[in-house]
């Protein structure tokens, strides 16, 4: 998984995914062009700008064409250059949306795991519905305190980030509260593969099986499984979550992707009813569960010796 520190924990996006990361590139796309229009129309060339505001020419040339996101203040100096102030707020307005379909992990993080720990427990509360679907982790949830430490340092070791795994891992435990609140329903959906990919050793992994199998018996909590030898209806390419049918996260290596354009919601929503569709649950899915923890045992008994 890219980091865990979401309560998503996916894949990365397929290069053709129609998910939202091509909207976030339009977007960009988008305010580029808007960006190139105001300097086209202040009959300025692209060096002529860049001389005006000290920058090498390539960075007036790589916003324009969106591969790189701007500044609050190069967009302000920039509308300022082309005598476009009036346009600022609206240009403004445009990167802050943007930024919030795509926050790069490196931005969210830089004061730590708590705080983003804290901002999700804000939409966990105005949160009724929570569908999830996880390919490749145990989602966020439903981790034992040891299997949110393994992930919350693999995060820190890639992206370099202030060490407060300990609070992370308690703030997780706050979070997990909710699941015990009637007035809340989760329906979470992973694959066989999440249950068995090596993220921690033997031993933790048994116990955060056990703790699956306890959490599938809550009466609100609705827990399937899909096995290896289940035939998709649709290609379980990236884990995702949909917040009532308000909001869809989904978590890359590099940025959290928060899409909320009701034809993305739609878009989710349909792949999560075709995943949950052919899962397992109840006895079910805790055989399948059980089965990978007997097959961890021997593992975790030479571990121990």
């Amino acid at each position: 998984m890219p980091l865990g520190t979401t309560p998503s924990g996916g894949m990365t996006l397929p290069p053709n995914s129609t998910s939202g990361s091509s909207n976030v590139h339009e977007a960009r796309d988008a305010l580029g062009k808007r960006l190139r229009e105001l300097r086209q129309a202040a009959d300025m060339s692209g060096r002529q700008l860049a001389e005006s505001l000290s920058w090498p020419p390539s960075k007036v040339s790589k916003l324009e064409n969106g591969r790189q996101t701007p500044t609050d203040d190069d967009i302000r100096k920039w509308a300022t250059v082309t005598g476009s102030a009036g346009e600022a707020e609206a240009l403004l307005a445009s990167l802050h949306t943007l930024e919030v379909q795509h926050a790069e992990w490196q931005r969210i993080l830089r004061t730590g795991l708590k705080p983003h720990q804290q901002e999700l427990i804000s939409w966990d509360q105005r949160t009724r519905l929570f569908r999830a679907f996880e390919a490749t982790v145990i989602p966020g949830l439903l981790q034992t305190p040891e299997y949110a430490r393994a992930r919350f340092a693999e995060g820190i070791r890639r992206l370099k980030l202030p060490n407060d795994i300990n609070e992370a891992v308690a703030g997780r435990a706050r979070r997990q509260e909710i699941l015990y609140r009637p007035d809340k329903r989760f329906h979470f959906v992973l694959t066989e593969a999440a249950l068995r990919f090596r993220l921690c050793t033997p031993d933790v992994m048994i116990g955060q099986l056990d703790r699956l199998v306890s959490l599938s018996q809550l009466p609100n909590v609705r827990l399937g499984i899909i096995d290896f030898e289940t035939q998709y209806a649709t290609s379980p390419w990236h884990g995702f979550w949909i917040y009532d049918n308000e909001r869809v996260l989904v978590e890359t290596l590099s940025a959290e992707l928060d899409l909320r354009q009701p034809q993305e919601i739609e878009l989710y929503g349909s792949a999560f009813e075709q995943l949950a569709a052919v899962a397992s649950y109840g006895r079910a899915a805790r055989a399948i569960i059980n089965r990978v923890i007997e097959d961890l045992v021997p593992d975790a008994s030479e571990d121990s010796s």
